[in-house]
Formats: structure tokens, sequence, C-alpha cells
């Protein structure tokens, strides 16, 4: 019992009996037992009746079989949409997009949940395809096309300049203070410092 919840298959798996062999080739096999005790597809001759797996008769045993055999998808109502695996990249897109109002200052988007910071379980990746109506300018060149968002961000040269501006602007803010916060610079400090003196 406890090696059928293991890696159970729904349905007839068929074990062959085969004729032993002589005792000078039997040294280098192995028992079925050793060789094959986790494949789901084997089992052994003690759950097969009559050489065929036949499923278990517990309902509550054949629903955690079909459990654990379903696909991660979304459902019905988002056509079985599967959960992709995420890699690096997707895993920095996704979290591009999440930040996506910081990427642009003249686009405002509706706001996500802030607290969230867990990514998306199912989403599709797509390419976007400019249609022939789209004026040249508006199209991206085959130069300016890159694998991920985040190439084709680093690439973007007025995002660049935003970047850094934006950078520029927060270390002096978050400057520490000191004298040179309070001098006046320039040619009215210099005038100043003379009416002090005299």
């Amino acid at each position: 019992m406890a090696e059928k919840d293991k890696g159970p298959v729904i349905g007839l798996s068929w074990h062959p009996t085969l004729p032993t062999l002589s005792s000078s080739t039997t040294k280098n096999v192995k028992t079925p037992d050793e060789a094959e005790s986790s494949s789901a597809l084997w089992k052994p001759n003690s759950q097969l009746v009559d050489g065929l797996f036949v499923p278990p008769n517990d309902p509550i045993k054949l629903n955690k079989l079909r459990k654990s055999q379903r696909k991660d998808t979304l459902g019905k109502g988002w056509f079985d949409m599967p959960a992709p695996t995420i890699t690096q990249e997707l895993k920095r897109d996704l979290q591009l997009l999440k930040l996506r109002s910081a990427i642009d200052p003249k686009r405002h988007y509706k706001r996500g949940d802030p607290k969230s910071k867990d990514l998306p379980k199912y989403f599709q990746v797509g390419t976007v395809v400019e249609s022939a109506t789209d004026f040249y300018s508006g199209r991206l060149t085959k130069k300016e096309r890159k694998a991920t968002i985040a190439d084709e961000l680093l690439s973007d040269q007025t995002f660049r300049t935003y970047r850094k501006r934006k950078v520029r602007e927060i270390e002096e803010k978050n400057r520490p203070g000191g004298n040179d916060k309070w001098k006046i610079k320039g040619k009215q400090s210099r005038k100043r410092a003379k009416e002090r003196r005299h």
C-alpha cells in the first residue's frame, strides 16, 4: 500500500514475466525490486492482478491519485493556462512590470497591490507584432528589439537619461548635511564676506 502512494499511474500497467537466464549471466542482472522500485510504470508482483495493475477501490485514494496527476492550470475559464517555470530572465521581467510606474514618468498605471511582493503564478509571455497600419517611426527596428524587457530598457537612451537624472536627485537629497549645505556659493558670497570684514 505504501508503494502505491509514491508515484502510481491510474490505468493499467503490464509487467511481463520473463524466463530466468542461465547462472553465468545472472551475476550482472539486478532483481526487479532493486532495479526499478521507484518507477511509476513498474509495479511489484504483489500489486499486480493477473499481470495487470488495478487502481485502488477506495474513492479517497483514487481522488488523491487523480489530484497528484492533474496538471497545474488556472482552470477552464482561462483556457487551462499552465503555470510556467520561472527562470531568472522571467523573474526579472516580472519585477520590472511591477515597477513599471517608475520606468516612464509620463505614463500612469493603475496601482496594484503594494503589499504583495510575490510574483504571479500564472502568466503567458508573447511577442508584440506591429500591424501594417503603424507608421515606421512608431515601430521598433530590429536593432532595438531585445530578448527581454530588461535588455530593452537598458538599451533605451531616453530611459537611461531619465534614470541618471533621478539617481542624481535621490543622491543629492540623501547627501549628509554639513557646512556645504548652508554655504552660499557664487559672487554673492564673496561680496558678503567683504562686507563682514569691513
